[in-house]
């Protein structure tokens, strides 16, 4: 699939970094380093703009290894980014560690993945159809 971008960063478009690679990461276009102090966030811009195709959408999800090493994670996880959007793609970052932590220009600070989606039409009804699981909600299927 061909997806139009402009890349008004001083950095190389997104791409996979291996072929079965889902997401591609995206990097920090910024004109000075941003400190997230703990629990501070911060939108932090990357310098590229898309056009999808309607159907798709763009989800904008943290990099496992800043989450797992440094707490580092997109608050909104995953962020979505609509076929007529047309803005600067911008990742709202927070620091869920006890450090500050500094983000630097041309860092991978998130990752892009492109999904299909459909849109829904609802059908108003009286009643559901019935399941084993019925209305049991959080927890109800044990953690074992």
């Amino acid at each position: 699939m061909h997806i139009k971008i402009i890349n008004k960063s001083s950095h190389q478009l997104p791409h996979y970094e291996t072929g079965a690679s889902a997401g591609m990461d995206l990097r920090a276009n910024i004109s000075e380093p941003i400190t997230l102090q703990p629990l501070e966030r911060s939108i932090v811009k990357t310098g590229l703009f898309i056009e999808l195709p309607v159907g798709y959408e763009a989800q904008v999800r943290p990099r496992s290894g800043l989450a797992a090493k440094k707490g580092i994670t997109v608050l909104n996880a995953p962020g979505t980014i609509d076929a007529d959007y047309r803005g600067e793609i911008g990742v709202i970052l927070v620091n869920l560690s006890n450090e500050p932590f500094t983000i630097e220009n041309g860092e991978r600070v998130a990752q892009l993945v492109i999904a299909r989606h459909e849109r829904a039409e609802w059908v108003e009804v009286d009643e559901l159809s019935e399941t084993a699981r019925g209305a049991g909600g959080f927890g109800s299927t044990g953690v074992k």
